[in-house]
Parts: structure tokens; C-alpha cells; sequence
């Protein structure tokens, strides 16, 4: 079983993207893709909508998930959401 979970980070005047960009540059997306049980975390941003970016985040199992959730980098993740003010929606899929 994998778990699949769409984040949808939206802000204003590119700071959706701004905040992928440093995610990226600041080495947080490489560390949590070096985690035990990640299996996916990519960016994506829809045409439609310029000040939305997707992330793409998928785990091996719920364990993994909750360790992720547990770890230094989600208060660096959280920190940064909130320096470029964004909203965020959330979607989550079980793959059996």
C-alpha cells in the first residue's frame, strides 16, 4: 500500500513558486526524498492558475508518513509556507 497526498500551496505575486524554488535550493525537498519510505516529491505548477504549485508527495506506507511527520523538516517546511504566506489544500490517496 502507498499513500499519495496532493498539496496545493497558493499565494500571491509568485510566492507559490518562490517558496518551491527555495524549497529546492535550501536542500529540504532532497532530504525528505532520502527519507525511509519516500517514493515521491516533485513540484508541479498548473497553467491555469500561476499562483498554485503542486506537490506531488508519496510514501511506502502510513508509518512512513508519520515519521516524516515527525521529523526537523517539517517545522523548516512550515517556516517557509509561512514566510511567503500561503494557503494550503490538501488531497490524499491510498494506493492499494
Amino acid at each position: 500500500m502507498s499513500l499519495t497526498v496532493n498539496l496545493y500551496y497558493t499565494g500571491a505575486n509568485g510566492s507559490a513558486r518562490r517558496f518551491a524554488e527555495e524549497m529546492v535550493a535550501s536542500g529540504v525537498v532532497a532530504a525528505v526524498r532520502a527519507e525511509a519510505g519516500n517514493e515521491r516529491y516533485e513540484y508541479f505548477f498548473p497553467l491555469e492558475d500561476p499562483e498554485t504549485v503542486l506537490l506531488i508527495d508519496r510514501w511506502r506506507d502510513q508509518a512512513a508518513l508519520d515519521a516524516h511527520h515527525k521529523s526537523p523538516m517539517m517545522a523548516q517546511i512550515a517556516a517557509l509556507r509561512e514566510k511567503y504566506g500561503l494557503r494550503l489544500r490538501v488531497e490524499r490517496f491510498v494506493d492499494a
